[in-house]
């Protein structure tokens, strides 16, 4: 087994796909499923498939992201030029942090249209893709 996609609702599709974009997600496709609602299946470009869909359903009103969803952590090559090319865009990142210390990760925190936070993460040189096991050793 495997998740296959991690899918959010939102209030205003246009802008959350300005947001989506701005981090360099890519549309993968679209589904109309009837009064308005849409979804909308998004990638990165070295992505094999689907790892974001952005559900509209414009009747259910807004949003509310509640305190059951923490974030979405997705993993950068350079935090900086990262941070530079989305405050460009408009969009307000936070500081960088070091929440391993000096020598561990990088972050900055977003929050999208809806509320949803996002973390941003640069690994350390020579760290493996991904958070695994030897994390935690």
């Amino acid at each position: 087994m495997k998740t296959l996609f991690v899918s959010c609702r939102v209030t205003d599709l246009d802008r959350s796909l300005a947001l989506y974009a701005a981090l360099g997600y890519g549309e993968l496709g679209r589904v109309e499923t009837g009064d308005g609602a849409r979804l909308v299946i998004l990638k990165f470009p070295d992505e094999p498939s689907a790892s974001l869909e952005l559900v509209h359903r414009p009747g259910d009103g807004p949003v509310d992201v509640g305190s059951g969803f923490d974030h979405l952590a997705i993993q950068v090559d350079a935090l900086a030029a990262t941070l530079e090319r989305l405050t460009a865009a408009g969009l307000d990142p936070g500081p960088v942090q070091h929440p391993g210390g000096p020598q561990g990760p990088k972050t900055s925190w977003l929050t999208d249209p809806d509320g949803y936070r996002i973390e941003l993460v640069e690994w350390p040189s020579g760290h493996p893709d991904g958070m695994t096991a030897a994390d935690f050793a």
